[in-house]
């Protein structure tokens, strides 16, 4: 499958690096390569995220194009209230029928509520590992910074989103282009 559109999940009390980080990567990896990001909710309307940035999503689910990639953000709305928003889970459960879906930090939790992690090895934030194996069929990896298991993928906590997406250039793309955009963001 080509990679050419990436939807990034936004919800009230999304963890603001777990999907700018990802946001950064993608988009500066879209100077060589030909991929669109977008911001996707429930609703068209502005969110909150967890310190109060607040974003205008480009698409509502019901407006949105099909996506080759939707990333999932954690933080306290992925704990909270995401991963029991039955259009969340049925919007995901859709995506992976169609392309990957991607979880940073607790977004994991939502992946886990919605099925999409069942017989899955997966990560997530340290301090839920233990919420997260509340899912019996899933294999919690608790010393992975993040694990690839096309179409599905997680990262640890929050900076560890940055090092998931520059793998997933490497695994859609090329190792060169991993290179070249770790470089350009000076991530070591």
């Amino acid at each position: 499958m080509t990679i050419k559109s990436i939807g990034i999940l936004l919800f009230n009390d999304a963890e603001e690096l777990d999907f700018i980080g990802p946001l950064e990567v993608f988009g500066m990896a879209s100077n060589w390569v030909d991929l669109t990001i977008n911001t996707v909710a429930e609703q068209a309307q502005t969110v909150k995220a967890r310190y109060g940035l607040k974003i205008q999503p480009d698409y509502g689910f019901a407006d949105a194009p099909a996506f080759d990639v939707v990333l999932v953000p954690g933080g306290l709305g992925a704990r909270t209230h995401a991963r029991h928003n039955n259009l969340i889970l049925d919007y995901l459960r859709h995506q992976r029928d169609r392309g990957w879906v991607v979880s940073v930090c607790t977004g994991a939790l939502v992946l886990s509520a919605a099925g999409l992690l069942d017989g899955q090895r997966a990560t997530t934030h340290y301090t839920a590992f233990d919420l997260l194996a509340e899912n019996s069929q899933i294999t919690v990896e608790r010393e992975q910074r993040y694990i690839i298991a096309p179409p599905i993928a997680s990262s640890a906590g929050v900076s560890a989103g940055i090092d998931l997406a520059l793998a997933l250039l490497e695994t859609w793309f090329t190792p060169e282009l991993r290179a070249q955009v770790a470089e350009r963001i000076e991530w070591r």
